[in-house]
């Protein structure tokens, strides 16, 4: 009988030998290893760093029948031949930790691979059990393993699990439960080993072609393949999706697709959020006239601390609801480790890593977002280059900026079909650019600050799946959406009493806010600016959503935030302060190239722990804006 505790703080070294027994989990990445770690674990868990590295690990705890175990989440490898620092963590922990037992997570669908990995576990520890995962998918796809053939092989028990219905895994834990109090014998047959030296690690390397003979000789005796409708489906879609010819093109139909669905989704929502919030402020403003309030506190919490929030929750949320669901729902169905594979090579040029791409693909979601997914990134030089270029992507708090400019001065301000298609072309040709300014830098990087040894990519390919939509939906929202919205809420609150403040503050008859946006202006013009959009960028710090609604309250004089009625509106006040085509143009390349968000700032700090970086990710990208900006505005001045 298994039973769970509720999530509290421990410490890692006491709550281990406070317990019966011992217990790690390992397996290659993609495995379901953290979801049989999580159903045995239940909220008994604590996550930190390994001593001395930045490798996370997760520890828990739970009790069987009448022991308690604690269960040790050794980090995702492909191999513990340590090409990586995690591959390197999770080889020395096995070879130099005593553990009763260790629970090897394999993936059934790609079992002669897995079983190579496995067999060098085994190499190394005395009892174990083979958590032969994922076995549902395997048997659609045509694969029947003879576990009970597969046990007498390796010489320990076999369980068939789906870690993911929780299919098998009380008989995985009546196992475990077994081989440490000793009713049950692991014997490796001295055969699979008897041509393998592990006196010392780097001997794996000669070795490793032997362990790859071992695990197709096991395979032939205990798995038998199948035709799958399934498997030939998987191949077709191969065929096209990673194809040299079509593969990157549908990838960037895809894209504008969701671009489109997100651009135009999220119009309606973001419209009744602002309906909403504005007839909560009228309220708000009548509960301050009746407590008679005075000016200043009514004005620093509603038109300021009040707008800001509501501005960032009305333009954030609506399109990372709508982005973060359906990028999960691509990741889920598989396609997205075939965006690394198409796009491996480009960033292999560049000496960076095939997996960015798909950080970058997070960042268009949320930059914060993108930065934390960077640790799927197994090289620490590779991670460092992908976490200082995420922020060249754009971001969703950039998108309402990037559509209102795009449609004001190229596409048209009607909302008509064929204005939001131009839009989202637009839109995928800014993120083209950005993409190739992404690997640029990211070359520069690689030769430069970031200088170190490309690694190898070990890239995993699973079969397409049905996503659990409602699941997925659910997960993404909570995890990813409200997570990074509760970040922005946080750093936008603070901001907006600030900008209220430097645009309600007089000194001789002129704001604070103005004296700043005057002397900003000469910069700004020979930038292709002016000294109030710089000042904008530079309140957006907190949150990006903010600097529109800055533009527009300078513009006008207003000393408050400001939401505008319509694109026509906003063409028609900008132009009148001297924008011109040279002017959208630059806007465009600072609103993509400048400093990270707050958010995101204190993400890459956290990231790296290192002040040093989270200053290069500020500087870099802000000194390429404002070099591009500079040089286009210069060369148009000659033709217009």
């Amino acid at each position: 009988m298994l039973t769970r505790g509720s999530n509290r703080k421990v410490d890692y070294d006491k709550e281990i030998n406070n317990t019966d027994y011992q217990v790690v989990l390992t397996g290659n990445p993609n495995v379901g290893k953290s979801t049989v770690f999580n159903a045995i674990t239940g909220m008994k868990q604590h996550t930190g760093n390994w001593t001395g590295k930045t490798v996370e690990c997760a520890s828990g705890r739970a009790k069987i029948n009448d022991k308690v175990f604690s269960f040790i989440d050794l980090p995702g490898t492909y191999s513990i031949l340590s090409f990586s620092k995690e591959e390197a963590v999770a080889a020395d922990y096995l070879m130099h930790n005593e553990t009763d037992c260790a629970i090897i997570v394999i993936d059934a669908n790609v079992i002669e691979r897995n079983l190579s990995f496995a067999l060098q576990i085994l190499s190394i520890v005395k009892n174990a059990v083979l958590c032969l995962n994922l076995c549902d998918q395997a048997k659609k796809n045509g694969i029947i393993i003879d576990t009970e053939e597969l046990a007498k092989n390796l010489g320990i028990p076999v369980i068939a699990t789906c870690a993911t219905k929780c299919n098998g895994l009380e008989e995985l834990e009546q196992t475990v439960y077994d081989i440490c109090v000793g009713n049950i014998k692991c014997f490796h047959i001295d055969e699979l080993f008897k041509n393998i030296d592990i006196s010392h690690k780097d001997k794996y390397k000669e070795n490793a072609e032997l362990f790859k003979k071992q695990s197709i000789r096991i395979c032939k005796k205990c798995v038998t393949y199948n035709k799958s409708e399934l498997n030939r489906n998987t191949r077709r879609l191969d065929k096209i999706l990673t194809s040299k010819s079509t593969g990157i093109p549908i990838m960037l139909l895809l894209f504008a697709f969701l671009f489109w669905i997100t651009a135009i989704g999220a119009n309606y929502p973001s419209m009744w959020l602002s309906n909403g919030f504005e007839w909560l402020k009228e309220q708000l403003y009548i509960f301050m006239d009746f407590v008679n309030a005075p000016e200043f506190l009514r004005g620093i919490l509603i038109d300021g601390v009040y707008t800001t929030l509501t501005w960032v929750i009305s333009v954030m949320l609506p399109p990372m609801a709508i982005f973060f669901p359906l990028f999960s729902l691509l990741e889920d169905s598989g396609y997205l480790p075939r965006i690394a594979f198409n796009l491996d090579k480009f960033f292999a040029k560049c000496g960076a890593h095939g997996k960015q791409s798909l950080t970058m693909a997070m960042g268009i979601g949320c930059n914060a977002c993108g930065v934390t997914g960077c640790r799927i990134i197994e090289s620490p030089q590779e991670r460092l280059i992908a976490v200082l270029t995420n922020n060249f992507m754009p971001c969703n708090g950039r998108f309402p900026m990037l559509i209102a400019i795009i449609m004001m001065f190229f596409a048209g301000t009607s909302m008509t079909f064929g204005s939001s298609v131009l839009t989202a072309v637009i839109l995928l040709a800014i993120i083209a650019f950005c993409v190739i300014v992404t690997l640029i830098v990211s070359k520069i990087l690689s030769l430069t600050l970031a200088k170190g040894t490309q690694s190898s990519f070990a890239l995993e390919l699973p079969p397409y799946r049905k996503p659990q939509i409602l699941r997925t939906i659910v997960r993404s929202f909570l995890d990813r959406t409200i997570f990074v919205l509760g970040r922005a809420v946080a750093v936008a609150a603070p901001a907006g009493a600030l900008i209220w403040i430097l645009a309600n503050v007089y000194v001789n008859d002129c704001s604070l806010l103005s004296y700043c946006t005057e002397f900003l202006d000469p910069f700004g013009k020979f930038i292709g600016l002016d000294g109030t959009i710089i000042m904008a960028f530079i309140l957006g710090f907190p949150a990006n959503e903010t600097v529109i609604p800055v533009i527009i309250m300078s513009y006008m004089a207003s000393g408050t935030l400001m939401e505008y009625s319509g694109y026509d509106q906003l063409l028609t006040l900008f132009t009148a302060n001297g924008w011109t085509i040279t002017t959208a143009i630059c806007i465009i390349i600072m609103c993509i190239m400048h400093y990270p968000c707050s958010t995101t700032v204190l993400t890459i700090k956290k990231e790296t722990k290192s002040l040093k970086w989270t200053l290069v990710s500020m500087i870099l990208p802000t000194v390429i804006g404002i070099i591009l900006c500079m040089i286009t505005a210069n060369v148009m001045r000659l033709f217009l």
